[in-house]
């Protein structure tokens, strides 16, 4: 509508990132795949983010 704002943003140009390309791959996976996958992400940034706070 008219005045509203998108909260689409724009894309850079150029091909994407792996990071980009894998979660687009991951997309494809059937959804048990991608509960581990997303499960495995929680793992590391928890782990990271642990790591990080133990200095």
């Amino acid at each position: 509508m008219l005045g509203e704002e998108t909260l689409i943003s724009p894309r850079k140009r150029g091909p994407a990132s792996r990071l980009e390309q894998q979660i687009q791959m991951i997309g494809q996976l059937p959804k048990s795949k991608q509960k581990f996958v997303s499960e495995m992400l929680d793992a590391v940034i928890a782990q990271a983010q642990q790591a990080g706070t133990d200095s």
